[in-house]
């Protein structure tokens, strides 16, 4: 069994938790990233481990018990829509107009390691399908 998948197993215990994620620290400015783009909404920052040439991530800026897609409802669709504008944008913005990926891990088999709604962008070279965990 890999580390991610074991990473992804460990997170999902504290998944439910009211505690800060690494996210909430990191829109908090408690933690360094490298931020690309910030609204009232959302905050675009580069990937500590990138997976291709160009990897960000777009997360919204309060969870609002938005820890995973699947527990997304109907007050969330906004907010989802606007992370899926942001993330075209600072594509866009990154020169990724020949093509990207986004991709949400959701839960433990879909190797989700932060439970704070989070888009990850990747571009840059020529991706592949099918992707892996």
């Amino acid at each position: 069994m890999s580390s991610e998948v074991d990473a992804a197993r460990a997170a999902a215990s504290q998944a439910d938790s009211d505690a800060p994620t690494l996210f909430d620290k990191i829109v908090a400015k408690q933690i360094p990233a490298t931020i690309i783009y910030e609204d009232e909404q959302a905050l675009a920052f580069r990937d500590i481990n990138p997976q291709a040439p160009v990897h960000f991530l777009v997360i919204p800026k309060n969870r609002n018990g938005l820890t995973r897609l699947s527990k997304m409802d109907e007050s969330h669709r906004a907010l989802v829509g606007h992370l899926m504008y942001v993330a075209q944008l600072v594509a866009k913005q990154e020169g990724l107009l020949p093509g990207f990926r986004v991709v949400i891990n959701d839960g433990p088999e879909g190797c989700q390691s932060v439970y704070h709604l989070h888009l990850h962008i990747m571009g840059g070279r020529q991706l592949t399908w099918p992707p892996g965990c």
